[in-house]
């Protein structure tokens, strides 16, 4: 039986305290995005093109609208983000830096609320990544900084002809059990020097995206920073370097470079629910 005044497993309430630093978190980072050149839009919640986002369809929550025509609750914000500015309001706006504060929801009634930001036709990752350091230092929590390049996975699975699920599942023993010495040192590299001595040992293929995945984090200027040339993420629209932000198993930050419409760009999205549990604690 369920009861009236119970809520679908996932979905989010807040009162009392927790809203009320729910309501600070957001305008705190607001704030920041606001004064580094930041415009705030919110999207629909209904989208045409969330298949394009998520790798598992499966989490989408989908219906059809009056014309038969697939519709999904928004899981993903990043690609709607370019899309609405370019096609739908190009005509109105050449601003390229917009921020958000709203939720997603995946199946089957799981809702996360995200403060994001995309930066139209920049493709300077150091950039990003930077601001989303400043965001940190000024939120006085230090969390890791996890810095990849979906790129690095998918040429090695090429190069060694195996399955790239093996990356996407992080099944690092089977990676060992090939016993291919180069792939060993990349699995074990963390920091710059680790990624500059096994830049030594890797095929050419590979070499040009680790050289830029190195020359990346040594612009970086937040300093609880680990390189994990081998993590293969989720989002399907990363095409190059990328990172996520992680602390006691929660992830509070995801962001990188991808191309849509043809046009290079930059984003992050910080999960508010995870940073809040943080700075509870």
């Amino acid at each position: 039986m369920i009861f009236e005044h119970e809520i679908p497993k996932g979905s989010r309430l807040y009162f009392g305290k927790i809203a009320r630093a729910k309501r600070e978190l957001e305008y705190k980072i607001s704030s920041i995005l606001d004064e580094n050149g930041f415009e705030e839009i919110v999207t629909p919640n209904f989208s045409y093109s969330q298949h394009q986002s998520i790798a598992n369809e499966k989490k989408l929550i989908k219906f059809s609208d009056e014309k038969n025509e697939q519709v999904s609750l928004r899981a993903d914000s990043t690609l709607d983000v370019v899309r609405i500015i370019t096609k739908r309001l190009g005509r109105t706006t050449s601003h390229k830096k917009w921020f958000y504060v709203q939720p997603v929801f995946t199946y089957p009634s799981t809702e996360d609320y995200q403060i994001g930001c995309e930066w139209i036709c920049h493709d300077n990752i150091v950039d990003i990544l930077n601001l989303t350091g400043t965001i940190l230092d000024n939120l006085d929590v230090n969390p890791v900084l996890q810095l990849s390049n979906i790129n690095i996975p998918k040429l090695v699975a090429k190069e060694l002809d195996i399955d790239i699920e093996l990356f996407k599942n992080g099944e690092i023993a089977q990676l060992f059990d090939l016993k291919v010495s180069w792939l060993n040192e990349l699995i074990k590299v963390k920091n710059i020097n680790d990624l500059e001595k096994a830049l030594d040992l890797v095929p050419s293929t590979i070499k040009v995206e680790l050289e830029k995945l190195l020359k990346t984090a040594k612009e970086v200027t937040y300093k609880n920073l680990v390189i994990a040339p081998l993590y293969h993420g989720t989002l399907k629209y990363y095409d190059d370097v990328y990172f996520r932000v992680i602390q006691d198993n929660h992830v509070i930050c995801k962001g990188g470079k991808y191309s849509s419409e043809g046009i290079s760009s930059l984003g992050f999205a910080l999960y508010t629910d995870s940073l809040i549990k943080i700075l509870e604690d």
